[in-house]
């Protein structure tokens, strides 16, 4: 019989803070190894934390948008293991009691819901290097610069089926915390990393009593393909009569296989306790209705608004509504424009490609929604024709003055003068008699040619409905 897979994630996502969880230090990514550490973030004696209050607002923030409940009381906890880049010996994190827990997010399509169990506030460890020195093949070395930064955990229960809903999950919860801009979640810089849990059971049957945890997984991608390779792996095993260990493997991009790392921690293993020099966490019902009120239009309202308001197909308002910037510079475009299906075909087509090429996010595209909206209502008010903006759209991009400045420099005034076409369809006529004699033979498909032809004749200026027109009237 198939076996069915039972997926669990656990994502780490590092908040939107200046500085770090307990201490002053800065959180900043890129900086020269070990240049922002501090006795309270290296754990020397007599150093004491202290709580950075940004943190919990953002992680009570992004409990909320993904619909848990905040925990009005809530406790940090000492979590014991030893790992070289982790100086104190333990990690300061929140155990059995959470900042938040029952949460759930919906998503893919069809729409599969995935309960999550807790959001807690943790401290990240430091990070081990091993490449890049002289002797990196018998040495290890360690930044610990990221000792402290604080981390929302937020852990799935085990309703993902398979590996493409793993990544469809993931890919909507990243973009509800950019969302409410909690985090950048960009995996390349380690703010958003995620480890998955993975076994095998009968459909329907119960939990297996075993599951094997997935770590090194620094793309959505990577974490689909390792799933996939796991569960072939688990699988073989199964049905040739073994048991499979319950342990903590790494998976290998570049040989698409996952390998064993150490068999897994249980709980007790951490010896948790109460963190002594932290007082327990109390958020008042006013400061979680506070920060309740500014969650913006979340993605699945948004992108539902955009195919509703602006009659929109769905999968269109889904790539329009992906990121908040994106969902922005379209909304304002097609306001200002009054055209937001040729909005959406612009940002769609020309600016994504162009974000593309150029490997910038929207903020920094160079044209702004409005000259976008204005070049839209010159197509749509006849001043100019769809080929002459795309010329308009080029220069836009290298930064090139504005809209009507550059129609009138580049004489692309679209050419409403019946004459001035009429000697245009004349030529073309005379330049192409096979495609005009299968025309006049009934062969009318040929005409879009013919107007083609027209249009590169008069620099793309004419009125292709008008040329259209006067091609028709000249070959009957």
């Amino acid at each position: 019989m198939e076996l069915e897979p039972v997926i669990g994630l656990e994502i780490h996502v590092q908040l939107k803070t200046r500085t770090k969880l307990f201490c002053r230090c800065e959180a900043a990514f890129g900086d020269p190894p070990n240049t922002h550490t501090c006795p309270v973030c290296l754990g020397l004696p007599g150093a004491l934390p202290v709580l950075n209050t940004k943190a919990v607002e953002l992680g009570v923030r992004a409990a909320l948008a993904i619909n848990c409940t905040v925990n009005r009381a809530s406790q940090f906890a000492r979590k014991n293991y030893f790992y070289p880049d982790l100086p104190k010996g333990y990690q300061i994190s929140q155990y059995d009691r959470p900042l938040a827990s029952n949460g759930h997010l919906d998503a893919g399509e069809p729409a599969v819901r995935v309960r999550l169990t807790r959001l807690h506030l943790e401290e990240d460890a430091g990070k081990s290097m091993h490449e890049g020195f002289p002797d990196s093949d018998v040495r290890s070395y360690l930044d610990l610069n990221r000792c402290g930064v604080p981390l929302a955990e937020i852990v799935s229960e085990p309703d993902i089926r398979t590996p493409g809903q793993a990544h469809d999950f993931l890919t909507h919860l990243k973009t509800t915390l950019q969302y409410v801009d909690v985090s950048d979640c960009n995996m390349e810089e380690g703010s958003l990393r995620c480890d998955a849990n993975v076994s095998l059971r009968l459909p329907g049957g119960p939990l297996p009593g075993y599951k094997v945890e997935v770590k090194n997984l620094n793309s959505f991608r990577n974490v689909q393909r390792a799933l996939e390779y796991e569960i072939e792996r688990q699988g073989k095993i199964l049905r040739d009569g073994g048991e499979i260990t319950r342990e903590t493997r790494l998976y290998d991009a570049d040989r698409g296989l996952t390998s064993s790392m150490r068999s897994k921690e249980e709980a007790h293993d951490y010896r948790y306790f109460p963190e002594p020099d932290l007082l327990p966490l109390e958020v008042t019902e006013e400061q979680i209705e506070s920060i309740r009120a500014t969650i913006p239009e979340l993605f699945a309202e948004k992108s539902k608004r955009f195919a509703d308001r602006y009659q929109l197909p769905g999968y269109d308002a889904a790539i329009l509504a992906s990121s908040k910037a994106l969902a922005d510079y379209f909304e304002e475009c097609a306001v200002q424009s009054g055209n937001p299906k040729a909005s959406s075909n612009w940002i769609m087509t020309e600016m994504m490609r162009e974000l593309k090429n150029r490997t910038i996010d929207v903020p920094a595209f160079p044209i702004s929604p409005a000259s976008l909206a204005l070049l839209i209502r010159r197509i749509d008010d006849g001043t100019i024709t769809g080929k002459a903006a795309k010329e308009v759209f080029a220069i836009l991009c290298e930064g090139g003055g504005d809209v009507d400045g550059i129609i009138k420099e580049k004489g692309l005034l679209q050419i409403q003068d019946d004459s001035a076409i009429e000697a245009a369809v004349a030529q073309v006529i005379q330049a192409n008699p096979k495609p005009a004699e299968q025309y006049r033979n009934g062969k009318t498909a040929t005409l879009g040619f013919l107007v083609g032809q027209v249009m590169k004749a008069t620099g793309g200026r004419a009125n292709p409905q008008k040329a259209g027109e006067l091609l028709k009237r000249a070959l009957s």
